[in-house]
């Protein structure tokens, strides 16, 4: 598929989004050799990309919230940054060390073992380990602040044991102190 022929089809798939599925049309990518595409920073939103090969394919920054991936092989795709959330994964081959975490108060996803995507935040791991006290607040307030220690805990989970904060050794002897 050529560039001409991608940008067409997401240009349709950006109307069918906008008008709520009133005119335009669902980009439909199933079984389609997309090896190397660049969707850099692209609405993949509810596409099918079913059986795509979309191995060292560009997602960066991709939203690809509720997309159809089943079968999808995404080996070596560049996936930092790309909103998962509902995405059906079943049998979709993904990049090392990338792992999609549902039931959480925030949708995570962890690309390549090195960003974690969790609500709307995308950061290294390396900077959610070092993130102070009020930058965590002024992400979401309490709730983030509260979140903030299980988000790590998921991260040492699927990443290895990682560095804290000091101030959550104090965050934790205020709440026993309550």
């Amino acid at each position: 598929m050529n560039t001409d022929e991608l940008r067409k089809i997401l240009d349709e798939h950006k109307v069918y989004l906008e008008s709520l599925g009133e005119s335009g049309s669902r980009a439909n990518f199933s079984g389609t050799y997309l090896r190397d595409a660049n969707f850099s920073g692209a609405n993949l939103r509810d596409a099918d990309l079913s059986w795509a090969n979309l191995i060292k394919a560009n997602l960066h920054g991709a939203n690809l919230r509720n997309a159809d991936l089943r079968g999808a092989n995404l080996r070596n795709a560049d996936l930092r940054g790309a909103d998962l959330s509902g995405a059906d994964l079943r049998a979709a081959r993904l990049p090392d060390h990338t792992y999609v975490v549902m039931g959480e108060k925030y949708p995570i996803t962890i690309t390549n073992g090195e960003y974690i995507l969790a609500g709307c935040q995308n950061h290294t791991i390396e900077d959610w380990r070092k993130f102070t006290k009020r930058e965590i607040a002024e992400m979401d307030g309490k709730t983030a602040l509260k979140f903030y220690p299980r988000l790590l805990d998921i991260a040492d989970f699927y990443l290895g044991k990682g560095e804290r904060p000091e101030w959550l050794n104090e965050l934790d002897s205020e709440e026993r102190d309550d």
